[in-house]
């Protein structure tokens, strides 16, 4: 009853309930020299639910509302935190006239905005927009060049643009790079996801640093002349594409564009690393929907269920950030993670007495995982998501249970 009561309250945004963790974060990312802020945008399905305030998802007839956050991790993976985010219903539309409502598109330009902003405040940490093909659009690194690249930008390229004739090169972007020399190769291991088995992928990478058309133009001179650009965008282009591809799947091709210099091999596999780290978000995502299971929030409107997104995506951060450190840094001390009455209690709930020395991280996450349903047998691998979150929602309830019977024998 009291979290309805806190949803209910009108003069509590969701922005208010991010705060303090906005803070927190910013703190985190001060103690790197790289950070990725990763940006993707998820569909939240409520349809069948008598919410006030939801609007057509990607079909018409279903009802919902998008969420677009960007959720930081360095270089490793660490997730650091969520320092933005965009929540909206769209607005209906008949079957022959445009969607009203915000231009959607805007939300990337204000996020890196927003971005550009926080990378002034720590000078020493180089922010790093990473975006999929829907953030390849030349308002963005037109704003970049405008806030003299505050944040660097790496996005998935996914318009082949015409090169100004002007240097001479003219063509299309994606036929220049490719013509240019391979400057060496890559192997990884492609994660699973949507039906796709994991599987190794060895890949060619070219780049080349090219002038794109900013998009404005001026008058060459009097007398109909013809339009000239006014100005241009330095990029990188780099494209890794698969090679030996196995029968029945689909070539893994990279085509990237980026502010930042790149001219070595070294380089080149710094930025393809760093865009794989794009999976991060989808972990998130993940963990939002099957793990906390946000789509079966029942509240009355979107500014209650805003409220409570701004909450579980708290919370979803600290268990991607559990599930990380547990499974990279198993020996770190609990203390680093966890609170002591927190740690105390996963052994306490689990009939265990808790150790007078502080105890490693991944043994306190197992614990905990344990009250959510992990078995922890010899082949079960690592706690999920899921488990961690329910184990963690008991926790929560005993540690505060505990507290309030410690304050009552101080008073007694």
């Amino acid at each position: 009853m009291a979290a309805y009561r806190f949803l209910d309250n009108e003069e509590v945004n969701w922005d208010d309930v991010m705060a303090a963790h906005w803070q927190a974060s910013h703190q985190r990312m001060a103690q790197h020299g790289v950070v990725l802020c990763i940006q993707d945008t998820t569909e939240l399905d409520y349809n069948g639910q008598q919410m006030e305030g939801l609007g057509p998802l990607s079909y018409e007839a279903q009802r919902g509302m998008y969420l677009h956050p960007t959720y930081v991790v360095t270089p490793e993976r660490e997730p650091l935190g969520v320092i933005n985010a965009w929540m909206w219903a769209r607005e209906f539309k008949d079957a022959d006239e445009p969607r009203g409502g915000p231009v959607e598109s805007r939300r990337w330009i204000e996020s890196y905005e927003i971005i550009a902003e926080q990378a002034r405040k720590l000078p020493d940490t180089r922010h790093i927009f990473v975006g999929d093909r829907e953030s390849d659009m030349l308002a963005l690194m037109v704003r970049a060049k405008e806030l003299n690249h505050a944040a660097d930008y790496l996005v998935r390229c996914q318009h082949n643009r015409v090169l100004p004739k002007a240097d001479g090169l003219g063509g299309k972007l994606w036929d220049g790079v490719m013509q240019s020399e391979c400057i060496g190769g890559l192997v990884f291991e492609l994660p699973p996801g949507r039906g796709r088995k994991p599987r190794m992928v060895r890949q060619e990478i070219r780049m080349q640093r090219v002038s794109l058309s900013d998009g404005k133009r001026t008058k060459k001179g009097q007398q109909g002349q013809e339009d000239q650009d006014k100005g241009q965008i330095e990029v990188t282009c780099l494209i890794a594409s698969e090679i030996d591809t196995p029968a029945g799947c689909e070539p893994v091709i990279w085509r990237l564009l980026t502010n930042r210099e790149a001219t070595t091999l070294e380089q080149a596999c710094e930025l393809i690393d760093w865009y794989r780290a794009r999976w991060e978000i989808e972990m998130f995502f993940s963990v939002l929907k099957v793990g906390l299971q946000v789509e079966k929030l029942q509240l009355g409107d979107t500014r209650k269920l805003q409220t409570a997104l701004a909450l579980y995506m708290i919370i979803a951060w600290r268990i991607n950030r559990l599930m990380r450190l547990g499974r990279t840094l198993p020996d770190l001390p609990a203390d680093l993670l966890f609170e002591a009455d927190e740690w105390r209690a996963a052994f306490i709930l689990n009939k265990n007495p808790p150790p007078k020395a502080v105890p490693t991280a991944n043994t306190v996450i197992r614990l905990i995982a344990k009250l959510g349903g992990f078995l922890g047998r010899k082949g079960d691998g690592e706690p999920g998501a899921k488990t961690l979150w329910l184990g963690m929602r008991d926790l929560a309830v005993f540690v505060q249970g505990m507290r309030y019977a410690r304050e009552l024998e101080l008073a007694g």
